[in-house]
């Protein structure tokens, strides 16, 4: 559950904005361990989305998000300032407390397909405007 800044009082992944001359890897073992307090392994990180988001009227949210899947780390996830982490059954994911969009792509990750998308949001993200999702 995201506890602060954008997307707050959702149920989000973890990520955040890469630091100068970072790589995505390198930002997402940062962003893990400040979030829920794990130790992940950039080398163990596969890629399964590229997601292409726009707000209509808001360009100051539009966004690209890389998606990744890791099955190894070290440590339990823990609540910080920024994260609550909750394990969920694949089958009982809450997608009615997650961006509108998680419901269109997630699954397709989680049954081991790779995606890229592309979401076009109102100006506030509580309704997609146009969206495509293709198997790559």
């Amino acid at each position: 559950m995201k506890k602060r800044r954008f997307g707050t009082g959702k149920w989000n992944g973890i990520g955040g904005k890469l630091k100068r001359g970072e790589i995505i890897a390198e930002a997402l073992v940062r962003e893990t361990k400040e979030e829920i307090n794990v130790v992940i392994s950039g080398d163990d990180l596969v890629q399964v989305a590229t997601l292409n988001f726009s707000f209509k009227d808001n360009p100051d949210w539009d966004q690209q998000v890389h998606a990744f899947i890791i099955e190894k780390w070290k440590g339990e996830p823990k609540e910080t300032e920024e994260m609550s982490p909750r394990w969920y059954p694949i089958k009982k994911l809450p997608f009615e407390d997650m961006w509108i969009d998680d419901i269109h792509w997630l699954p397709l990750v989680l049954e081991g397909k790779k995606i890229n998308a592309s979401f076009n949001f109102d100006k506030t993200g509580d309704k997609i405007l146009n969206m495509k999702v293709e198997e790559i």
